[in-house]
């Protein structure tokens, strides 16, 4: 399956891997670069790792504070990989996940139980999507917000204003709508003057003439954009935003 990502992945313009091994369990952590998000190719994926016995994780669905835990106690000291390598790291798993079989019979998962999966968006299409209860995105507050964003496709670039906010994502009032799984570059202007930038995921178009636009879900790894972002947040539960 490792060794196949790249027929698996056919749109990436560029693969990373790691390795992660540790006592109890082994991981890979795939990192793609590719225009759009190539949902069907990610589902076909998880598909194929749950069908191993192991476990499928989108990190980009966590909060920055829950990814970056999960980053550190699965894959912290791994082995990292560039995309042609894909067959070091394919054997790189096989001898850890040999080793965990032969001190053991118990069954070696391929990676940590992730939470939840992320279901489908809530009743008020205007709703960036949250995970379900018990997961770490669904602890994110929304708020209702209007702030000024520019985003950019390959083919647009327009100025509209972001109705509400959260960890997760933000919805954008708009006649111009992207297609879902499509990927824009976003610059929001937050009111103390700072911007968000930084790449995001149309995770739903709303079709309304007069309330219609996208929801977008935040990709970006970013420390500057997660701090920032944060801080707002802060502030608007504070009552100083």
């Amino acid at each position: 399956m490792v060794e196949g990502l790249g027929d698996m992945l056919p749109t990436a313009q560029s693969l990373q891997l790691v390795v992660g091994a540790r006592e109890d369990q082994a991981g890979v952590e795939v990192k793609v670069e590719a225009p759009g998000y190539p949902r069907a190719s990610v589902d076909k994926l998880a598909d194929e790792v749950k069908r191993s016995g192991g476990s499928f994780v989108e990190l980009w669905r966590l909060p920055k504070a829950e990814r970056d835990a999960f980053r550190t106690t699965t894959f912290a000291g791994g082995r990292p990989f560039g995309g042609e390598d894909r067959a070091g790291a394919a054997r790189a798993l096989a001898q850890h996940l040999t080793a965990l079989a032969t001190r053991s019979t118990a069954p070696t998962p391929v990676l940590p139980t992730p939470p939840p999966p992320v279901t489908a968006p809530e009743q008020d299409p205007r709703r960036v999507p949250q995970a379900p209860p018990g997961s770490p995105q669904r602890r994110g507050r929304r708020f209702a917000v209007r702030l000024e964003l520019e985003f950019r496709t390959e083919l647009e670039f327009v100025r509209e204003h972001a109705l509400n906010i959260s960890n997760g994502g933000l919805f954008v009032r708009t006649a111009h709508r992207p297609l879902p799984d499509s990927v824009v570059t976003v610059d929001v202007k937050l009111p103390n003057g700072e911007h968000l930038q930084g790449d995001a995921v149309v995770v739903h178009v709303l079709d309304d003439p007069y309330s219609g636009g996208v929801g977008l879900a935040f990709l970006s790894d970013d420390a500057t954009f997660a701090r920032t972002l944060d801080g707002y947040l802060a502030s608007l539960a504070g009552g100083t935003g």
